[in-house]
């Protein structure tokens, strides 16, 4: 060791001195042997003990990839207008009808609350009428044979809901068309008004009809069979059979409601085909039933949740309307006022409701419709290729209601 002034003390490649040897670390097997070859016996190992050998063969890098390396998630879908060109699940439609709503108020909401309200002005009458009645027969009750009985004590019960019937038969029909073609134009994100929308439906105003009526029929049959078989049985049987009679009544509302339900279920797209399709009314009818087969279930509880969900909206809005109009025909019987101030709450708590209700129902109908072609058909690659050009022109044009029509779906129905 010099004093301070002499060379430096040699390094090796490794960093330390030579005078300062590096500490001692036992060799490491090398991940590159070969499993079973023989291993040297590191420095240091005890006498008489066997070398230990690497438990499998090694690899310098990791035998799978990271997580996320070479990952690419897929694009998401083109969406246009209110939904994404690709089959839709429960949420897409929900919220793909509320952005129909939502992108066109004046149309959607405006036609609703006067379809609403056209149905709801002779029903809250007739309520009104019978509501009188019965405030007349509280306060007189030897009035009730007089009061009630022969024609006027039918138009007071049942006159308001027969009408209200009526007129909800015609309103809601057109109303469904209409509806049915702004939401065939927003799917590509376009917006029309309602006179747009009614020139362009009005040609399928008779198809409609036809369907509706068609319903009506296949719905009022079995009601009707079962009144006469009710009618004959209770002349047969005399007193001794009501218990018989209100077993087959209970069987029948039962059995009644499943038909129900089937058939609507089963002509729920009926309406989007006349209308987006150009079909005739039978034409539609085959058309919503071969749509629906092999997803019957899963339509059935889209739609039956859905009124479900408009029911109790619905029933929210109106009920305090409905409520203080009741209370207001009860205890103002005999004044004019009253019952005009009651016609005028039950209509209004009818029209708030089903100014919603009506849109809700046919928009997750029209996008279930949708959603059905494109599982069915592969119609969501002539929806995207249609939203691919309209980007490229920079607008949606009439033309993108042709698209709707059967010719161009892959499998053709």
């Amino acid at each position: 060791m010099s004093d301070g002034h002499g060379p430096p003390p040699e390094t090796t490649p490794s960093g330390w001195s030579a005078e300062q040897p590096p500490p001692y670390s036992a060799p490491q097997a090398s991940p590159w042997t070969a499993p079973g070859s023989p291993q040297q016996a590191p420095y240091g190992q005890p006498w008489g003990q066997a070398p230990q050998q690497p438990q499998g063969p090694r690899t310098p890098y990791p035998p799978q990839p990271q997580p996320g390396y070479g990952y690419m998630p897929p694009p998401p879908a083109l969406r246009p207008g209110i939904i994404p060109l690709r089959p839709l699940g429960l949420g897409d439609l929900l919220d793909g009808t509320i952005k129909l709503i939502r992108s066109n108020p004046k149309a959607v909401l405006g036609l609703s609350a006067v379809a609403a309200l056209l149905v709801a002005v002779p029903l809250a009458i007739g309520q009104v009428l019978l509501l009188n009645s019965m405030g007349s027969v509280l306060s007189d009750p030897d009035s009730t044979p007089a009061d009630l009985a022969g024609f006027y004590g039918f138009l007071t019960e049942y006159g308001g809901t027969l009408l209200s019937y009526a007129v909800q038969f015609v309103v809601v029909t057109l109303l469904t068309g209409v509806l049915t073609r702004i939401l065939g134009r927003a799917v590509f994100g376009g917006a029309i008004t309602a006179g747009e929308a009614w020139q362009l439906v009005k040609g399928r105003i008779p198809a409609l009809f036809g369907v509706v009526g068609l319903m009506a029929v296949i719905m009022i049959v079995p009601m009707i069979l079962f009144v006469v078989l009710l009618v004959a049985l209770a002349a047969n049987t005399g007193q001794d059979g009501l218990g018989l009679l209100a077993l087959l009544v209970i069987a029948f509302v039962i059995l009644y409601i499943a038909y129900y339900l089937f058939f609507r279920t089963r002509f729920a797209f009926a309406a989007p085909a006349v209308v987006l399709e150009g079909r005739g009314p039978i034409d539609a009818m085959r058309r919503s039933w071969n749509l629906v087969t092999g997803s019957f279930w899963r339509v059935f509880g889209i739609l039956l949740l859905t009124s479900v969900m408009v029911a109790l909206v619905a029933g929210v809005l109106s009920v305090p309307f409905t409520l203080a109009g009741t209370l207001f025909g009860v205890l103002g019987v005999g004044s004019v006022a009253t019952s005009v101030v009651s016609a005028v709450l039950i209509a209004a708590g009818t029209t708030l409701g089903s100014m919603f209700t009506y849109p809700f129902e046919a928009g997750v109908a029209g996008l279930l419709y949708a959603d059905r072609r494109m599982r069915a058909e592969a119609f969501d690659l002539v929806l995207q290729t249609a939203a691919i050009e309209q980007q490229r022109q920079g607008w949606v044009h009439a033309s993108a209601d042709e698209l709707w029509h059967p010719s161009n779906s892959a499998n053709r129905q």
